[in-house]
């Protein structure tokens, strides 16, 4: 089973080190902490150096070591890097990019997702690794595959068209259907016969959205595929070992509709990597925490982030001194049971030589070192924390397709960005300690008072049905400007924005009129707004805040509406940061939503609520001590120590962890 407590470990990858350094490897793990570790992720050219001969004599003894060690081994099918050898049989594996490129192999995820050549060969070794190693006392955990989609999301080649037909097939039924949905009428796009249909490939104008938008749809399909494929093939060995894969919530990946992957796996895991340019990747954290535990519906693990730099931004810098302590502990916070980093050991050659380690290149007399030996121990001793889970009144709407719609070609501005509405939204509700969760629009809302949606500029109408009646029931709603404008094949919804929540909005508009680069409209009660404006028409609700300048000078920026037993909000601007923070306060306040826990300015407050205990998690981002008020039979897990007169300090850069009892 997994270890008890939180999980802690990394990538290990001891294939890349003679075997002399293995027993130093099981000994530093034991002195870090380290109970759980993955092994064999792009081990295949040495698993099987020619087809259907496999050699597992070193992955035997690396397994053995760990298990007499008391590490646990996360065995992964190591299909996301095939070897070289199985494209010099099978070329046409090789994945084509948009304008007919094929590209070639040398580095990993260099395949087509639908060859039926690489799905054979990659549940073959898979098959074998699972009937060889299901009874093996140190496999804890398949770890299927490594981040699908990282590098081949897609793929334009003959086969991938021939599974695309096959997709649109299944899911429209006839070309009649299909062309409605698609709009072909347009541009002549009409078609007559499937065959005549192929991935969105390069090409003279804009192609037809909905087109784009079903091919990212069948690609997360696809490569969503080839996971149950191995999953399943794993199951028949052993269906009592849980199965994972490493999703990649995080800033620049979008390529996969994760809410239809979470159901079909045993544990949700994620790998989260900071943006260097971003000042407050403490935010990123937290919003990425906050969906991949929505995703997982209770506790996930953190399958891999780093300990310093990474490789493979412009300019790669090690991590500030408290930073990786606070970073692991920040995901711990928002419902992380396991820690774990890419990777054990530092690269010496290769692509990722410059990658950290929780074991750098300096060894053991580092910073680094010394941080993750630290955090070991912490780890271990907030092994309570494990299964509590993460209440919250508020939700906040995400949906890759409305993510993928929004970001087509030929919008109203290039400039609205999903991912940037989201976190302008989500910032002033981590700012005030309110705990978040994030739910897709036909999620059940019973449990919260407030429901925000800042992007949702594509909704079927059963998530407009549902959202609007969440409003008519007595809940809040805040919509956000360009929402509910397209249906799910990208159509346009007559009759006046915001579409599909014109009527719980109480208001109508004509006209867009979005903001240039720089450009900014005066709001009545203070501040600017930018990047978008629109013409709006009250129609039942009453205008919160308006323009008081431009040639919209007077119109409703701002809405409230009365729906049913609820509220309804509309946000027809992007209001400035203080502004927008200021007016989600007045929402959530009116809504009866409080924070966590009231903390001075800087400091992080999250709680996780076990069966006997609560847990709040502090993490001062500040420059000075905060003192903070905790209940009065309160303990700090870190330290063991009793908090007298239920008030502590948190020094600067520091976390604090405190187990409140009932």
């Amino acid at each position: 089973m997994i270890p008890e407590g939180i999980a802690y470990g990394g990538d290990y990858n001891p294939e890349q080190w003679p075997e002399e350094v293995w027993a130093e490897d099981v000994r530093l793990m034991r002195e870090a902490g380290v109970n759980m570790v993955s092994v064999n992720i792009f081990a295949w050219a040495l698993l099987e150096p020619r087809e259907g001969e496999y050699d597992f004599s070193r992955l035997d003894r690396i397994l053995a070591l760990l298990h007499e060690n008391g590490i646990a081994a996360d065995l992964a099918t190591p299909t996301a890097a095939p070897p070289a050898w199985f494209f010099r049989e099978h070329p046409e594996a090789l994945p084509v990019d948009k304008d007919g490129r094929r590209l070639s192999y040398g580095s990993r995820q260099t395949f087509c997702p639908s060859s039926p050549a690489y799905r054979e060969a990659a549940l073959r070794i898979a098959r074998v690794l699972g009937e060889r190693y299901a009874d093996h006392p140190a496999v804890v955990m398949w770890h299927i595959h490594n981040e699908y989609g990282c590098h081949n999301a897609e793929c334009h080649c003959e086969v991938s068209a021939e599974s695309f037909r096959r997709w649109l097939r299944e899911r429209y039924g006839d070309l009649d259907a299909l062309n409605d949905a698609w709009g072909t009428t347009f541009w002549s796009q009409w078609y007559y016969d499937w065959d005549e249909i192929i991935p969105p490939r390069a090409t003279g104008a804009v192609p037809n959205p909905t087109h784009q938008l079903d091919w990212r749809r069948f690609c997360s399909d696809e490569l969503l595929s080839l996971f149950k494929a191995e999953r399943e093939v794993l199951r028949e060995a052993s269906a009592e070992i849980p199965a994972t894969t490493n999703f990649m919530v995080m800033y620049n990946f979008d390529a996969l509709d994760y809410w239809r992957w979470a159901p079909e796996l045993d544990i949700v895991s994620n790998d989260h990597y900071l943006r260097s340019t971003d000042p407050e990747s403490e935010i990123d954290i937290a919003l990425s925490g906050d969906l991949v535990r929505s995703l997982a519906g209770g506790p996930w693990l953190l399958m891999e982030h780093s300990t310093g730099a990474v490789n493979w931004q412009p300019v790669n810098r090690a991590k500030n001194a408290g930073e990786l302590r606070r970073n692991a502990l920040g995901h711990v916070a928002r419902g992380a049971d396991g820690i774990a980093y890419f990777q054990w050991r530092a690269a010496k050659a290769g692509a990722e030589q410059w990658h950290s380690a929780m074991l750098p290149h300096a060894g053991t007399d580092s910073q680094i070192w010394r941080d993750v030996v630290a955090l070991g121990a912490d780890l271990k001793a907030l092994a309570e924390v494990r299964g509590a889970a993460s209440p919250a009144s508020v939700a906040v709407v995400w949906d890759w397709n409305a993510r993928w719609a929004l970001e087509l070609p030929s919008q109203p501005s290039e400039s609205v960005r999903y991912l940037d509405l989201v976190r302008a939204w989500y910032e002033p509700l981590w700012r005030s300690g309110v705990a978040v969760d994030f739910v897709h629009p036909s999620a059940d809302l019973s449990a919260y008072r407030l429901v925000l949606a800042p992007a949702l500029y594509l909704v079927d109408d059963e998530g407009a049905e549902n959202l609007t009646g969440f409003a008519s029931s007595g809940g809040t709603l805040v919509v956000g400007f360009h929402s509910g404008a397209v249906d799910t094949n990208c159509h346009v919804r007559l009759g006046g924005y915001p579409g599909a929540f014109r009527e719980a909005l109480g208001v109508s508009t004509d006209e867009l009129f979005p903001l240039l680069p720089g450009e900014s409209l005066g709001l009545s009660g203070g501040g600017t707004a930018s990047l978008w404006s629109e013409r709006v028409r009250l129609a039942g609700a009453e205008a919160v805040t308006s323009y008081t300048s431009g040639p919209l000078s007077g119109i409703p920026a701002v809405t409230r509406h009365t729906h049913g037993t609820g509220t309804a909000w509309y946000l027809a601007t992007h209001p400035d940061p203080d502004t927008l923070a200021a007016l989600l306060d007045r929402i959530r306040t009116e809504a009866g939503v409080e924070p966590v826990r009231k903390t001075p300015q800087g400091v992080e407050a999250v709680l996780r609520r076990g069966e006997d205990a609560d847990y709040l998690f502090l993490i001062n981002h500040g420059e000075g001590d905060a003192e903070v008020q905790v209940a009065a039979r309160a303990t700090e897990l870190l330290s063991g120590k009793g908090i007298a007169g239920g008030r502590l300090t948190v020094p600067p850069g520091d976390v604090v962890v405190v187990r409140e009892a009932p």
